[in-house]
């Protein structure tokens, strides 16, 4: 038994030849198709790329810049100052002099605060409060004590204070 030779046909020609026409045309649709998505997909990733390198850097910067604040916070809240303000000293005729004495010896008396953060400071504050009430200050051959009045506590300790004979 043999295959009927339908490749003399000119019907079964045209199909065969139809047939491979058609799969070159698809072949070159579907290269073309695949190219022009292959190209959309590149530009695609290639600016996801450059915006994610442009956002890594933002990143950076914003970071540097986030440090620097907190270091300049950090040094913000610290005690860096101590004032002392004694308030009736022309009560007792006290000279300028002697009260700039006495000022000075508190402040020394409790300069450990200072670079101390604000929240140590503020847990110490009744401490701070019990040195200073309990020393004798001798002035002009007197002695006197003092009273806090007021604390206000932030990067300037600042403590006001009332003077009275011992």
């Amino acid at each position: 038994m043999r295959i009927p030779p339908y490749y003399r046909q000119p019907i079964w020609q045209r199909f065969l030849a139809g047939i491979a026409i058609g799969g070159m045309i698809s072949w070159f649709v579907f290269l073309y198709i695949f190219g022009e998505w292959q190209e959309k997909y590149s530009k695609q990733i290639k600016s996801q790329a450059d915006e994610i390198s442009d956002l890594r850097k933002e990143k950076e910067i914003w970071q540097e810049e986030f440090k620097e604040l907190n270091k300049k916070n950090r040094e913000l809240l610290t005690v860096q100052d101590i004032k002392v303000k004694i308030e009736n000293g022309d009560k007792y005729k006290l000279d300028l002099y002697s009260v700039y004495e006495v000022e000075e010896q508190i402040k020394e008396d409790i300069s450990n605060m200072i670079a101390k953060d604000i929240d140590t400071v503020y847990k110490s504050r009744g401490l701070i409060k019990k040195v200073i009430e309990n020393k004798t200050i001798k002035v002009n051959e007197k002695r006197y004590r003092l009273k806090v009045i007021n604390t206000v506590i932030y990067t300037t300790l600042s403590i006001h204070l009332d003077i009275m004979l011992d």
